[in-house]
């Protein structure tokens, strides 16, 4: 029978299966010894070499998750509430924002913090996300809990599928730079894992899509859906997501399938949707062509919420082609006005055509089902 164990770190009771001896709480990150409680005031980050996030160790009765505090589908169970999740138990709405200027760095941004509180402010007041279950990650703020590092990403991708139910609607947004590095567990058809990277990427290291996978996708539960929008260079399939939907400029499209039977890349019986800033192998553009002022912003952002904002009952295609259009307009006006000479190299360049795309965990009619957060 479990028993309850008193966090030594936060003071939650936690529900501790008869057979585990190590627990973490996923409130707080406090990892203690289930049996011996003095003992007990480790941090997560100062032992990331016991428990990292992506990495899978087998604990009985953990199901598909690296903390024994949290159950797989079949296994699942009622556990405290993350301090960061004041809302009711069905019918969640809760998202993870982040925006990094890379403040002071030579490849420092201009927009991404925008782009952030233009997403909260659409998510907020448009959307009907309560405020105080909208987590918010930019590095302008002084709280160092509330800076895109990667432990933070980390945690906060953990805290966004916390106790996730049938019903929830989760929303993972980031706006900053992306990456493409070696693949080495051979997953990838292109021999590249796709990452992102957080303010101490330098020292720390991306967090790359598998891991971004694992902690994300993995865990959904049947009746629960994530949608991820990502501004970022080489973005397509960040989210590892098995099918991609190809898209001619015409509107036809085709699913591919990238379904490895040696790599589990789907959910746990929900629907995960990812729209991102481009392929794989391009470069998003951070501008303010789009806005007409001296405030950047990303253009798969600005596209995006411009499209939710005036075009009624959207389907899933025409956002993608809503998008997709704003961004080959401004091109256009660019190239007519001859503007677009002098942002050669930085915006919507011939060589790296920004394409935004789309990606989800099952094929579906993308004309006839509609986006609804």
């Amino acid at each position: 029978m479990d028993r309850r164990q008193q966090c030594s770190g936060c003071l939650q009771y936690l529900l501790v299966p008869p057979e585990v001896q190590t627990i973490c709480c996923a409130s707080c990150g406090t990892i203690a010894n289930s049996t011996d409680t003095s003992n007990a005031q480790a941090r997560w980050g100062k032992t990331r070499d016991l428990l990292v996030p992506g990495q899978t160790r087998s604990y009985p009765g953990s199901g598909t998750h690296a903390f024994p505090s949290v159950y797989g589908p079949h296994q699942r169970q009622l556990l405290p509430r993350p301090a960061l999740s004041p809302v009711s138990v069905h019918g969640r709405k809760r998202a993870l924002i982040c925006g990094l200027n890379y403040i002071g760095k030579y490849y420092s941004l201009k927009g991404s913090i925008n782009d952030a509180k233009c997403m909260r402010f659409l998510l907020v007041e448009k959307l009907g996300f309560p405020l105080d279950s909208v987590l918010m990650l930019t590095d302008d703020q002084q709280d160092p809990l509330l800076k895109p590092t990667k432990r933070n990403m980390r945690k906060g991708m953990r805290w966004l599928v916390y106790g996730c139910q049938p019903g929830d609607s989760l929303l993972f947004y980031f706006s900053g730079h992306g990456a493409q590095q070696e693949d080495y567990n051979f997953d990838e058809l292109d021999g590249y894992d796709e990452a992102l990277l957080p303010i101490d990427h330098e020292t720390e290291g991306g967090i790359i899509d598998d891991e971004i996978n694992e902690t994300i996708v993995r865990p959904l539960p049947r009746g629960a859906k994530l949608h991820a929008i990502i501004d970022a260079c080489h973005s397509g399939t960040v989210l590892d997501l098995p099918f991609d939907c190809k898209m001619n400029k015409e509107g036809y499209y085709i699913w591919e399938d990238k379904r490895n039977p040696k790599f589990n890349k789907g959910t746990s019986g929900g629907v995960a949707f990812c729209f991102s800033a481009c392929d794989d192998d391009q470069k998003a553009s951070d501008t303010n062509v789009f806005t007409g002022t001296k405030t950047n912003t990303g253009a798969m952002t600005f596209s995006f919420i411009q499209a939710v904002e005036n075009e009624p009952d959207l389907t899933y295609g025409r956002l993608l082609i809503a998008i997709r259009n704003a961004i080959r307009q401004v091109k256009a006006c660019l190239r007519k006005t001859g503007t677009i000479k002098i942002l050669v190299n930085k915006v919507l360049q011939k060589s790296s055509i920004q394409e935004p795309q789309l990606s989800s965990s099952y094929p579906f009619d993308i004309y006839s089902k509609r986006f609804l957060l």
